[in-house]
């Protein structure tokens, strides 16, 4: 699995990095055939409270699953987004399971 965070209009902390792979890696537990993910985080103009969202993009051999998030960190961005992800891949393995 390859994983490449994009931070957009801004540098993002180590720290930052190491929760958002943390977060994704969690992901290949629910499928293996997880090719690559791609991570973009971007600060939303207006300047408003919740202004930072992540995009996070999921390449299966089957296809591919995204979600986007906007919210007051990116780390909570980035959580609710994997959380999301790992609906759409429930939803994809029980329809591969009924084939």
């Amino acid at each position: 699995m390859k994983l490449r965070v994009q931070s957009i209009n801004f540098d993002a902390t180590k720290a930052l990095e190491a929760h958002v792979e943390k977060k994704t890696s969690k992901l290949k537990r629910f499928f293996d055939e997880i090719m690559n993910v791609e991570v973009y985080l971007k600060v939303v103009k207006p300047e408003t409270a919740t202004n930072k969202e992540a995009e996070i993009k999921i390449s299966v051999p089957a296809g591919e699953f995204f979600a986007s998030k906007i919210c007051d960190t990116f780390e909570e961005a980035v959580d609710l987004s994997v959380d999301a992800l790992e609906k759409q891949i429930m939803k994809h393995k029980e329809k591969l399971s009924k084939k």
